[in-house]
């Protein structure tokens, strides 16, 4: 039997990226990060000219997701800000992998 302190916990959530994120390969390297991360969910460009996505996993590889997402990016990025939602712990992931929605 498992004690619930060896249970990883799980964690969501929605980002939206603002800055120069759009033909700078911005959703391939966070496909990429988030892969090396064990992290699963997708991310796609809007009409608007920002990112957005979801990410799910285990709760410190989220959080370091999350610091990737506000402050690193693809190399040819600019990023100006990144704005997290629906942050939540989940009983587990709704995704098989991390993908990229066209």
């Amino acid at each position: 039997m498992m004690s619930t302190s060896l249970a990883k916990t799980l964690k969501s959530v929605r980002f939206e990226v603002f800055g120069r994120v759009q033909g700078v390969f911005f959703r391939k390297n966070t496909r990429d990060t988030a892969q090396k991360k064990q992290l699963v969910g997708w991310v796609q460009n809007t009409s608007r000219g920002t990112v957005v996505g979801v990410v799910q996993g285990e709760e410190s590889q989220v959080d370091t997701m999350k610091h990737w997402l506000a402050s690193v990016g693809s190399p040819r990025s600019k990023i100006d800000r990144c704005v997290f939602s629906r942050e939540k712990s989940i009983p587990k992931t709704e995704y098989a992998a991390f993908s990229i929605k066209k």
